[in-house]
């Protein structure tokens, strides 16, 4: 719930702790009290509350949605590997820059966003911010491989290329969640 006045807003956990941390502010954790549990702590700043204040998204809205992603994606990695091919000549015909290759490990990315973001919306009464947070956490956790590629030796232009093939598949994968598959309102 919402205070106006003083910009806060209560979160209730696990129904044995309630507490009031400011929205806003680099500080959101700052009003939460030391003796509550570091789980709560860390469920509150994530935002992780276990009674949404919406309904999930559809089944058909997540079909849709999942195959927008996975056309959107696989054409957004095939314009990203067109402009970095004319960007850096070197990378053309760089493996990882084949359909088949990446096709595969983005069609495989996009399901396992797409099954998240349901999750989110239950367990979150923020599934917006959340799941955005979490896209941008993972998309730098697959940078590690990228990072392993250029420690073997890989051309680093196509590296980067790479690179920029993962910010676009999660930009694609959150816009095609939060906007085609909605959470929806609560009939009063």
């Amino acid at each position: 719930m919402r205070n106006g006045e003083t910009g806060t807003r209560e979160l209730s956990l696990l129904e044995d702790h309630t507490f009031t941390v400011p929205q806003g502010s680099p500080q959101y954790a700052a009003g939460v009290r030391a003796e509550i549990p570091l789980i709560d702590r860390t469920l509150a700043i994530a935002r992780v509350d276990w009674a949404p204040s919406h309904r999930q998204p559809t089944p058909v809205r997540l079909a849709v949605a999942t195959m927008i992603a996975m056309l959107g994606s696989l054409a957004a990695d095939a314009i990203v590997v067109a402009i970095g091919t004319r960007i850096f000549p070197g990378t053309a015909g760089y493996q990882h820059f084949r359909f088949d290759d990446y096709a595969k490990l983005t069609i495989i990315g996009i399901l396992g966003g797409a099954a998240g973001w349901p999750v989110i919306t239950r367990v979150s009464s923020a599934p917006r911010w959340l799941y955005g947070w979490l896209t941008v956490l993972i998309s730098a956790a697959l940078f590690l491989p990228d990072a392993w590629l250029l420690v073997r030796g890989q051309p680093p232009d196509a590296v980067v290329v790479l690179m920029a093939m993962h910010v676009a598949i999660a930009v694609v994968l959150y816009c095609c969640m939060v906007f085609v598959a909605p959470v929806r309102r609560i009939s009063a």
